[in-house]
């Protein structure tokens, strides 16, 4: 089993990342929480690359809370270059988007996504997610992770 219960929450929005940070404080969800703020940052992240490099600092997530709409690369362009890494395909790739379009729900699980999450209108169902997401990584078993990413 992986202990490491690393979130990486990767937006675009810093309404977004502020209101998602208050969820987890307000839930007790003290698990180590990475943001990057766009689909580059969060290849760059996953592959270790420059700022990234330090894995102690930055380890690999058991979870990513991807957003959908962001500049440089989208949520489906990074979900797509997850699932063709073998060291990372282990890694349970949540949807978190303000999106309520079955196209893109339909393509991120044909992308490989384990979850699609509408952003809800208010923090107190933010607050409520949050907390079905902290009992669910409580219970959930991850496996082990390679941490050797092809560049």
């Amino acid at each position: 089993m992986n202990h490491n219960r690393t979130i990486l929450l990767v937006d675009d929005s810093d309404n977004d990342l502020f209101l998602t940070r208050a969820a987890f404080k307000e839930v007790g969800f003290n698990v180590p929480l990475q943001e990057v703020r766009n689909g580059e940052e969060a290849i760059a992240y996953l592959k270790g690359d420059g700022v990234y490099s330090d894995r102690s600092q930055y380890p690999l997530p058991a979870v990513i809370l991807l957003d959908l709409n962001m500049p440089l690369k989208n949520g489906f362009d990074v979900l797509r270059w997850v699932r063709t890494q073998p060291e990372l395909k282990r890694i349970s790739v949540i949807i978190l988007s303000a999106s309520m379009r079955s196209q893109d729900v339909d393509q991120a699980f044909d992308l490989g996504a384990n979850s699609f999450l509408v952003k809800p209108g208010t923090i107190n169902e933010l607050v409520k997610m949050i907390r079905c997401l902290r009992e669910w990584l409580q219970y959930n078993h991850f496996p082990p992770l390679n941490e050797t990413v092809h560049r």
